[in-house]
């Protein structure tokens, strides 16, 4: 009797500027001879499996290997209204040159793809696996604090990590027998965390918002310190502040993040989870895509062994 050929699925997990080592294990997956016949993402997870699944991995690694910290401040609005901080026209710019076309449908993809969204109303997962890619990634990445809610069919939907970080459960939906996840927030990054209290002299106080002040006051002080963060990245020698706002709503959810995926996969591991070592990758440093890129590789080679004896199996 002919051995059935197990359907590999992976799913690539959420985990902001970390997410560029996807990338890199699919690389390091293809050269092992692993091809992926099915991959769900979420967050910055959907972004590559939506690269890979359209055939445009490629012209994505390609470009982010080239951002630097100007092309990070260009996808943010630094004055910002109720509606969130990223420019969203330009991100999906982005998306159309570098992901898959605007109008490009789950069905029309070569490869079996899918991404996951939470309502924001219930909680409840939204998978979406048919329609325009673009809307799935959009509604995916929609992290909270930095995104205004994506509307969908009369809907609000939220980032899917709040629900389903690294999406198992979707990949075997999708008719997965092996299922390879990616957990990018395994290390919680220290780095940013861990910084020396500031001097005297150099010491302030954290302004804090009275619950009688308005939404549009906190949202000035999240804008200022959006502003102080872009405004660090250009500063020659100068160390990276203590955590502003936006890297303290970033961290907290992906420290939330990790929880929700060790608890899933409590219920539901996969045959194989990869974790990368990028503690030292800064939640908003999408230009050291590079190192991102070199620690998704390094964990499959690591784990080469283990793969190839679990498929073989």
């Amino acid at each position: 009797m002919t051995k059935h050929k197990p359907r590999i699925g992976v799913a690539l997990g959420s985990g902001s500027a970390r997410g560029w080592a996807h990338i890199g294990v699919l690389r390091a997956l293809a050269e092992l001879g692993v091809q992926a016949d099915i991959i769900a993402g979420c967050s910055v997870g959907a972004i590559v499996g939506a690269a890979y699944a359209a055939g445009n991995l490629d012209l994505l690694e390609q470009e982010v290997l080239s951002f630097n910290k100007l092309d990070l401040v260009r996808f943010f609005d630094l004055n910002p209204s109720l509606n969130g901080f990223v420019h969203r026209e330009r991100l999906q710019q982005f998306f159309n040159s570098y992901v898959c076309p605007t109008e490009q449908t789950f069905e029309q993809l070569p490869y079996k793809f899918a991404s996951v969204a939470t309502y924001l109303g219930s909680g409840r997962e939204m998978w979406f696996t048919e329609g325009r890619v673009a809307d799935g990634i959009m509604a995916s990445i929609s992290l909270p604090g930095l995104f205004a809610p994506f509307a969908y069919q009369d809907q609000w939907l939220v980032d899917g990590g709040l629900v389903n970080p690294v999406p198992v459960s979707l990949c075997r939906a999708l008719g997965a027998d092996i299922v390879i996840a990616v957990n990018l927030n395994g290390a919680i990054a220290r780095r940013h965390f861990q910084a020396q209290p500031p001097s005297v002299e150099q010491a302030t106080d954290v302004p804090v918002v009275a619950e009688t002040d308005t939404a549009k006051r906190a949202l000035s002080q999240v804008a200022a310190s959006l502003r102080d963060y872009s405004a660090a990245l250009f500063t020659p020698n100068r160390p990276m502040p203590t955590p502003n706002l936006i890297e303290a709503i970033a961290g907290s959810i992906n420290i939330m993040q990790d929880k929700i995926t060790r608890s899933r996969m409590a219920g539901d591991p996969p045959e194989i989870l990869l974790t990368p070592k990028l503690s030292d990758i800064g939640l908003l440093e999408f230009y050291r895509a590079q190192e991102a890129i070199t620690a998704g590789r390094e964990v499959v080679q690591r784990l080469s062994l283990e793969i190839e004896t679990t498929l073989n199996t």
